[in-house]
């Protein structure tokens, strides 16, 4: 797709920091971050991201594409999904705030489904019709393009695909659930193993690749392990979605020789289940790419839309010590 007609001012609002960047005609002008305010209402949040598109050549009246981690519903609520990496966040209108505070058109779209967007279109995933976009970092995220069309749900939860389960789960997840493969291979749960293991609380995801590349059997172990599960989770969704290829980005995704690993192991599934893994061509800027895209193609379309309740959902069933009663 040509690059020509993105012009204006993304913001990607992260965890821990904020960046913002400034594209004219598809090439990145400007750029900016700032961290992540901790502590602060949302007033506060988007003031700071208002002074810091400023910094990028962002002008009143303009535009905005705005990419955030967290769940994204139809009418503009912002939740955390997992309490562990998201804790203040429930139900904040995010949208609505923003766009008062710009004054201006603000378009919010989860940040992995905007690298989605920015990947399928403007980098590795462009020969492909149908791609998965999946970042292993601290957590893991994902975003899902299907005929060149970004999938989105009223709830949000499309393209969360960390939360789904794996055979190798062993431990609780913030988001609720027993055994996920964010709980069990993200940059988090690689260095919480490592920890354990080791008894040296201090140790990082990225110290523990340095391990690897060191020589350590423990630290190898803990990254297959990883890559292993990221692998189950690559065949899970081609069997779902039946994909072209999986764009896989990250700071865990895109360290060096962890996509190879990855590989090693799709590899080990039936040959229908084995695709095409590529790494993230735009790295951290595939958000900035996809959220504007999106704002200038899009618009607000589906915005607005009621999202379904928890009633229309059907009500949370725990686990139960029988899957069958007779009736009685």
């Amino acid at each position: 797709m040509d690059w020509q007609h993105l012009t204006g001012t993304a913001i990607d609002f992260g965890g821990t920091k904020i960046a913002a960047a400034r594209l004219e005609a598809g090439r990145i002008v400007a750029r900016e971050t700032a961290p992540t305010l901790g502590t602060g209402d949302l007033t506060h949040q988007i003031d700071a991201l208002a002074d810091l598109a400023a910094t990028v050549g962002w002008t009143p009246g303009e535009p905005v594409a705005l990419a955030v981690t967290g769940r994204l519903d139809a009418a503009g609520m912002w939740s955390a999904i997992n309490v562990d990496t998201l804790t203040t966040i429930d139900g904040a209108p995010l949208g609505a705030a923003a766009r008062k505070r710009f004054g201006a058109r603000v378009i919010v779209l989860n940040d992995a489904s905007a690298s989605a967007l920015g990947e399928a279109h403007f980098g590795a995933g462009r020969p492909y019709g149908s791609i998965a976009f999946v970042t292993v970092s601290t957590g893991i995220g994902g975003g899902i393009v299907l005929d060149g069309l970004l999938r989105r749900s009223a709830n949000g939860m499309a393209g969360h695909v960390g939360f789904s389960t794996t055979r190798h789960g062993t431990s609780a997840c913030g988001s609720g659930r027993w055994g996920t493969v964010e709980a069990t291979a993200s940059g988090n749960a690689i260095a919480a193993i490592a920890r354990a293991r080791t008894g040296d609380h201090t140790l990082t995801s990225r110290d523990v690749f340095e391990r690897m590349r060191a020589g350590e059997p423990w630290a190898s172990e803990i990254v297959c392990a990883s890559a292993a599960v990221v692998a189950e989770l690559f065949a899970n969704l081609d069997a779902i979605l039946g994909l072209d290829a999986i764009v896989l980005g990250g700071g865990v995704g895109l360290a060096p020789g962890y996509r190879e690993l990855v590989t090693r192991f799709l590899d080990e599934e039936p040959e229908l289940f084995r695709l095409p893994i590529l790494s993230a061509e735009l790295g951290s800027d595939s958000a900035f790419y996809g959220a504007l895209h999106f704002a200038l193609v899009h618009g607000d379309s589906g915005e607005g839309r009621t999202p379904r309740s928890d009633m229309e959902r059907g009500p949370s069933r725990g686990p139960e010590t029988t899957c069958w009663k007779e009736a009685e």
